[in-house]
């Protein structure tokens, strides 16, 4: 590695329209599940003015079966679901508001021809819900070990929204966009390099409106929110601050820019400082492992690091559409380890089983526990109970007693 480098993320809120689509998907995965623990989905979300429209296949016992016929209310909580998590986030604006938004579902039953390669049949076990790969990633550079840059980009939107649900900040509006550049020396971060937020805003709140004072007060709370989330003496008199440099940002949301499910990917998951797979995570049920196996080996990432058999980790699976046993495990510890890379792979199936049910098993996935992930990252959260069970470092005695 290089003695001395910049590196930037971005994050965007929840009010983002992608994010909107995104948590509107994961709300939908959730109703499922909570109706059926093995229910099957794959909901994708569009939003744009004043229209949320779903589709995708589906599966779950007390709202579909498998000939297509919904159950009883089932389409008018369907419809509720997404309504309430438009209201939620906040949308009550002439271009997008969660009561008079028109609203369409092209939700159909799951492909029996993906079902026959996924579900458990007889002696076959349950397999991959299809191919692909999937990383995760751990580092010792934040306490929640993940990459510092979007970590602070993903708490200078959180603070954000905070004070915007609670009234300190009611200038401000759901959509919005950061981004955090730092300069690392031997891998550590030391400074802020650049900091940047774009943020939708109440009328006037503008660079060269006719009342400069609006400006200076979304200026000043937003320089503000940077103190207080990066630690102290990262912002010097070099740090380059931009707020909304283009100018007016009243139009936001799903009427300034249309939002899809899965197009924030790089925001779900490490700030480009690991590789992705490729694939999203909202709005698929467990059994896809472009979600679970992401999770995974998130899971075994940051207990190797917690660990402290390495500074950085990096693990990929590889699945097969309907086979069970991943195809390959490589661990990458980016020359920080203290044991050989080899050695890991050979012992971490030894300590969770890697299939689609191992892993569900493991982490406890088959439950209505997704729509908290859908905005600030999937990753470097808190466990709490049933939530964010892949950040628990519960495998740390197992490893060091491994190695």
């Amino acid at each position: 590695m290089r003695s001395e480098y910049i590196f930037t993320s971005e994050s965007v809120s929840e009010g983002h329209p992608d994010k909107v689509s995104d948590q509107i998907s994961d709300a939908i995965v959730d109703l499922f599940l909570s109706r059926d623990p093995e229910a099957r989905v794959a909901c994708e979300t569009l939003t744009t003015t004043d229209r949320v429209i779903l589709a995708g296949e589906v599966r779950g016992k007390g709202i579909i079966d498998t000939d297509g016929n919904w159950v009883d209310g089932a389409l008018e909580e369907i419809e509720k679901t997404a309504r309430d998590t438009v209201k939620k986030i906040g949308y009550e604006q002439k271009g997008f508001h969660w009561d008079t938004l028109a609203f369409e579902n092209h939700l159909h039953p799951q492909s029996p021809h993906i079902a026959q390669g996924v579900d458990e049949n007889g002696n076959k076990d349950e397999g991959a819900g299809d191919q692909g790969i999937m990383f995760g990633y751990a580092s010792d550079e934040t306490p929640v070990l993940m990459p510092a840059t979007l970590e602070y980009a993903h708490q200078i939107l959180k603070k954000m929204a905070d004070d915007r649900h609670s009234g300190k900040a009611p200038f401000l509006e759901p959509d919005s966009k950061s981004q955090v550049t730092l300069r690392y020396v031997d891998e550590v971060p030391v400074e802020a390099v650049a900091l940047v937020v774009s943020t939708q805003h109440a009328p006037g709140y503008y660079k060269d409106s006719d009342n400069p004072a609006l400006y200076k007060e979304l200026y000043d709370y937003v320089l503000s929110v940077f103190h207080s989330v990066l630690p102290e003496g990262f912002i010097t008199d070099d740090t380059v601050i931009h707020v909304n440099p283009t100018g007016r940002f009243e139009i936001g949301g799903p009427d300034g820019d249309a939002g899809l499910t899965g197009r924030k990917i790089i925001v779900d998951t490490y700030g480009g400082a690991s590789p992705h797979g490729g694939g999203a995570f909202s709005g698929k049920d467990p059994t896809k492992v472009d979600r679970s196996a992401a999770y995974i080996t998130r899971y075994l990432a940051k207990n190797i690091v917690a660990a402290g058999l390495a500074k950085r980790c990096a693990i990929q699976l590889s699945y097969a559409i309907g086979v069970a046993e991943p195809l390959s495990i490589n661990v990458d510890l980016h020359g920080t380890g203290t044991v050989s890379e080899e050695k890991l792979e050979k012992i971490l199936p030894t300590l969770v089983r890697l299939t689609p049910k191992g892993i569900r098993t493991h982490l406890g996935l088959n439950k209505p526990i997704y729509s908290p992930t859908a905005a600030y990252g999937h990753f470097g959260r808190h466990a709490e109970g049933d939530l964010f069970t892949w950040e628990k470092t519960d495998l740390v005695d197992a490893l060091k007693a491994a190695v």
